[in-house]
Parts: C-alpha cells; sequence; structure tokens
C-alpha cells in the first residue's frame, strides 16, 4: 500500500526558521570524500550531533537507564505509566554511520515511547572511519542477541531504523535470515538509505528542495563506511540488491522532498514484488528524518508508526 500524506494543520510552518531543522541540518553538513576521514571534522559533526539533543525537550514521562552490553553503551526509554513489557522496540539510529549516540538517539527513542507506550532499547554502535563495514551489524548482531538472552521473543521485537539505521534495521535482518533465524515482528524505516550506489533519479529531482542532504554528503560517509569496498551493489552495504523474500512486515516513511525518496520507493515495488506486506507513507513536503522535529507533521507520522503496530497484533 503506498500512501503519500498531504500537508496538514502545518500549513504555515517554515523549515527556514525553526532553529531545530536548522541544527538538524548542522549535522549533515556537505563533507566530501576527501573530508570524511579528516577527525577534526568527524569531531564537529558528533558534537553538533549530540548538542542536537539538548535543543529538543525531552519526552515528558520517559525515564532513561543506561547499561552496557560487551563492550557497546545502551539505553533504555521507559514510560512512567504503566505499559507493556512484552514487546520492545529495538531502535537503529541515523547519521551517515559517521556519527550519532545515545543522546541523538534519545530524540526519537522518546518520541516512540509516548506514541507507542512501549520501551526501547537504543545502542551505540560503533562509527566510521574508525571502526568500518561490518563493524556496526556486528554491534547490532550483540544487541540483538542481548534482548534474547533478556528473554524477548523475535516475534515481540520490532525493529525501527531511520537514515543509515534504516540501513543498518534491513541488514540485522538480513543476516538473522542468513543464520535461519526468526525474525522480528515487524520493521518500520524512516528514510532508510538502502542502495549506496547513488543512482536514484531523485538525487537529481530532489536537489534543489532537499533542505538536509547532498549527493556529496552522502558519498562522504559512503565511503568512510565502506572502508575500501567498492561494489556498492553487495547487499551488504545496499539491502536494495538483497533476496527480500520473507522479509516481516515493513513500514517505511520517507519525505517528499528528500534526495533518499527514491531508496524508500524503490524499497517498497521489491519488498511488494517478492510478497512481503509493505507500507510506504510519502509525507508531502517532508524532508530526510523529519519526524526529529516537534511539528504536527512529526506527530502525525508517528501515530502512524502506532497504527502500524497495533496491525501487527502482537
Amino acid at each position: 500500500m503506498k500512501i503519500v500524506i498531504p500537508h496538514s494543520k502545518e500549513k504555515e510552518y517554515n523549515p527556514e526558521t525553526d532553529p531545530v531543522l536548522k541544527a538538524v541540518k548542522a549535522v549533515h553538513s556537505v563533507i566530501s570524500v576527501s573530508d570524511a576521514e579528516r577527525k577534526e571534522n568527524l569531531d564537529k559533526q558528533r558534537s553538533s550531533q549530540e548538542r542536537l539533543s539538548k535543543l529538543i525537550t525531552p519526552a515528558v514521562g520517559v525515564s532513561r537507564t543506561r547499561d552496557d552490553v560487551s563492550g557497546i553503551p545502551i539505553e533504555w526509554a521507559k514510560a512512567d505509566f504503566p505499559h507493556r513489557t512484552d514487546t520492545v522496540i529495538l531502535y537503529c539510529h541515523g547519521g551517515g554511520y559517521t556519527c550519532g549516540g545515545l543522546g541523538y538517539a534519545g530524540i526519537l527513542a522518546g518520541k516512540l515511547v509516548m506514541h507507542t507506550g512501549l520501551e526501547v532499547c537504543s545502542f551505540e554502535y560503533r562509527l566510521a572511519p574508525e571502526n568500518p563495514y561490518p563493524s556496526a551489524i556486528e554491534d547490532a548482531i550483540t544487541v540483538w542477541d542481548h534482548l534474547m538472552y533478556l528473554g524477548y521473543g523475535a516475534d515481540h521485537i520490532i525493529i525501527v531504523g531511520d537514515s543509515a539505521g534504516g540501513n543498518l534495521a534491513l541488514e540485522l535482518t538480513l543476516v538473522l535470515q542468513s543464520q535461519k533465524r526468526k525474525l522480528p515482528a515487524g520493521l518500520i524505516l524512516m528514510s532508510p538509505w538502502t542502495d549506496m550506489t547513488v543512482t536514484s533519479p531523485t538525487y537529481e529531482k530532489c536537489k534543489d528542495i532537499d533542505p538536509m542532504l547532498t549527493k556529496e554528503y552522502v558519498y562522504g560517509v559512503r565511503n568512510a563506511y565502506a572502508g575500501g569496498e567498492t561494489d556498492f551493489t553487495n547487499p551488504s552495504l545496499s539491502p536494495l540488491y538483497a533476496d527480500l523474500i520473507g522479509l516481516p512486515p515493513t513500514l517505511i516513511q520517507v519525505g517528499s522532498n528528500e534526495i533518499l525518496r527514491g531508496d524508500s520507493e524503490q524499497l517498497y515495488k521489491k519488498l511488494h514484488k517478492n510478497g512481503c506486506i509493505t507500507r510506504l507513507q510519502i509525507y508531502n513536503g517532508g524532508w530526510h528524518v523529519f519526524q526529529l522535529v516537534p511539528m504536527p507533521k512529526a506527530s502525525k507520522a508517528l501515530d502512524d508508526v502506532k497504527e502500524f503496530i497495533g496491525e501487527l497484533k502482537l
């Protein structure tokens, strides 16, 4: 099911004057391929991303506790009101595989708690270029195994990922499938990065209306993450080229104005062709991971996430 979500109550919203959006954009500042591995540039981006978490008011009524799993920092976000404990969200944060920590992850984690009532486990996977592919995937598997150890069944875990985290959510699921293990109950992907060949037509169609990303930025973080790999059709880098048969029900959310829109559209088409239950929601006027910004469009998207989870009937 492909759905285009029209503009709603936020018609007067001006993204050009929103300080939060400006901060998010700064995190995704343009970096050239040669700059991607420069420590000072990465340090600046990483600190900007963590500062972003301090600009957005934390979700009220959400408690957070941190832990460590085999050296991987994790954070649990839980509602302070009565809630389900048999089902959990495993959240994979974005940041181009080069940025992101628990502070940044906490923005969406808190929103997911408030909208779904479920507990959210976020984790701070190792970042490129210091720790290139497949470090992040290895960390994701370790955290998944930890959830198994805690007693969660795979059919009561929902994996959520945004941007590069959407890539990671898909790659984790594909690894589980290759190991003939049980898959999560569902996947929720926000502006997922599915194709590292950087060939989608929307890179050109949306380059003048995307307020967040550029092709140069995508090239930079891709080359930093790939760690010398040059075949970007490798399904372990670009899940769009994987055999997607048998994947769990998948909700894909993307903005109409982002250069990565084609990644979502092509993923939806392939999942649908392979008989998977999938839904693509395109939010008119939306940009890359707009769910981060406190505005009606973001709340609508998160309500749609809640509805999708309800349809899983866990």
